[in-house]
């Protein structure tokens, strides 16, 4: 994964509090998987733990930087652990700084992380509609994934990214 900065083609934006998540990891597979099938350079990663203590205060250079890196990418891979069941506060902080249609032009990847499969429609019935409100592109259905089936999600990923983002990523992208 490379550093953000604004023109990254694809980020993958992780709202889980813990530094270093398995939600991380989960996103960052999928981010390359995306950037691999779309034949683009190497993504960027951005954790918003390490964002956390800059989210709510006034004088937020480093938020604001990453909020446009963000808005500037073409694909990104927003990805939430599931807590109570929708995505975390954390990332809710972050995409709130956006106005209206923030993430207008950009394709938007919804990806959560469960501990139960009960949790699986969060993503679509929560996640989804919250892109959808900021203007970015929502292709495809969530990729819902299993906590139990984290160390093993490549095939799984590389499935969904070319099954179902491989027309409909590329139709949106024309």
């Amino acid at each position: 994964m490379t550093e953000l900065v604004p023109g990254t083609t694809v980020v993958a934006l992780v709202g889980n509090p813990r530094p270093g998540s398995r939600t991380r990891a989960a996103a960052e597979r999928v981010a390359r998987a995306v950037a691999a099938h779309q034949g683009l350079g190497d993504p960027a990663s951005l954790d918003l733990a390490d964002l956390a203590p800059d989210l709510l205060v006034a004088d937020r250079p480093r938020v604001d930087d990453a909020l446009r890196a963000v808005a500037a990418a073409r694909y990104v891979v927003v990805a939430t652990p599931v807590y109570k069941a929708s995505y975390t506060g954390l990332l809710k902080a972050f995409v709130d700084r956006y106005g209206h249609r923030g993430l207008d032009g950009v394709t938007a990847l919804p990806l959560v992380v469960s501990a139960s499969p009960d949790h699986a429609s969060a993503g679509d019935d929560h996640l989804r509609p919250l892109l959808v409100e900021l203007g970015a592109t929502v292709p495809a259905s969530s990729l819902a994934l299993l906590e139990s089936e984290l160390p093993d999600v490549g095939d799984r990923v590389d499935a969904w990214v070319a099954g179902w983002l491989g027309e409909r990523v590329a139709e949106v992208a024309r």
